[in-house]
């Protein structure tokens, strides 16, 4: 028989409805309509920059973290509902007016602080791949997501198909320096995750915009500008991303916040610097696709001008045989050499001539 300290950690886990290696989340928490696991991404405990083995519902894993006095529990919730998040809001204290953002999304960028407790909103954006800039309807694809920061958890909530933490999970679970540091680490590393995919798809969008930029400028070309319309619409789109969160990541650095440790502050100022960066590069672009607007306005002006010049030419040219048809059509019984045996043949070496005359002229200025 096992000595008696080596059974402790299992009746431990059962006295809080959680056993090494099984789920249980449903007999954990019977005011929950439906699974967690639903709803829940993931669910650990963190001591010293370690997780902890097992499979935790969010109840033991705070009961767990503040036995212990040491450690947090983060925990990871995908577009969860009214019904799904309200007894995870009742077990982490979150405030209501926090808990309806979350659910509810569509926030600008925003840090806001509830008692002990801060509440982060960060816009995600995805590049949508396309054949060609020039044809493209969508390319930049937005989500979100929200952070409850506490001194002892971290909650998350996503929205959207592409805003997924867990390659932000593992590359902090592989550094326990750094996760030891808290909640606030977490909070970092998500804030950096989030500006780091910025920078990707300013990148692609760069490339867009050069491809257009080449296009506009080619000869003959015949690029729409409702194309360039819709990269502009795309721009905003991703500068509604970019923009809000400038303020919440400086008020971080200048110490918003007792939860975010001075030794993550200094974090947090490089994600600003590189957000900053950014900001300055989504400006430019809409400043590039207004210059390129008015490149393709210019150029389909020009061309109309040319047309309606060519128009105006052939016109001329069809005026001078017009005008003499015109005139020896007047059926008057005396008109000079209507009987004259080289009067056609003179007449239409007129016409001619004087249309030769017109048509070299209108090339000579360009006209033509």
């Amino acid at each position: 028989m096992p000595p008696l300290s080596n059974l402790r950690p299992a009746i431990k886990a059962a006295s809080r409805g959680r056993l090494p290696g099984r789920n249980t989340h449903t007999s954990v928490l019977p005011r929950l309509r439906v699974p967690m696991s639903a709803y829940v991404v993931d669910c650990g405990v963190y001591v010293d920059g370690e997780r902890l083995p097992g499979r935790w519902s969010h109840d033991a894993a705070i009961d767990e973290v503040r036995e212990r006095g040491e450690g947090f529990v983060w925990i990871g919730l995908h577009e969860p509902t009214d019904d799904q998040i309200e007894g995870i809001a009742q077990t982490f204290g979150l405030h209501e007016l926090a808990v309806e953002d979350a659910v509810h999304a569509h926030n600008r960028p925003k840090l806001e602080r509830y008692d002990d407790s801060l509440f982060m909103v960060l816009k995600t954006v995805c590049y949508v791949g396309h054949a060609e800039p020039t044809s493209a309807n969508e390319i930049v694809e937005t989500g979100e997501v929200q952070a409850f920061v506490g001194r002892d958890f971290v909650v998350t909530v996503r929205h959207g198909r592409h805003s997924g933490l867990q390659e932000v999970r593992r590359r902090l679970e592989d550094d326990p320096e750094q996760l030891a540091l808290g909640p606030a680490a977490v909070l970092h590393a998500i804030a950096d995750h989030v500006v780091d995919t910025y920078l990707d798809v300013v990148e692609s969008i760069e490339d867009d915009i050069d491809d257009m930029e080449a296009e506009v400028f080619a000869p003959r070309s015949t690029m729409d500008p409702e194309q360039i319309y819709v990269m502009k619409r795309e721009i905003l789109e991703l500068r509604r991303a970019v923009m809000p969160l400038l303020k919440p990541l400086h008020k971080i650095t200048e110490g918003y916040s007792s939860l975010i440790p001075h030794e993550v502050r200094s974090y947090f100022r490089d994600v600003e610097d590189h957000l900053s960066g950014v900001a300055e590069r989504v400006v430019g672009f809409n400043e590039l696709l207004t210059t390129l607007v008015d490149a393709v306005l210019a150029k389909t002006s020009m061309r109309q001008n040319q047309d309606m010049r060519k128009i105006t030419a052939y016109a001329a040219l069809i005026t001078v045989p017009t005008m003499v048809a015109g005139i020896y059509g007047m059926n008057f019984d005396y008109m000079p050499e209507l009987h004259w045996e080289f009067g056609y043949p003179m007449v239409i070496l007129i016409i001619v001539g004087a249309c030769g005359l017109l048509y070299r002229n209108f090339r000579k200025n360009g006209w033509l």
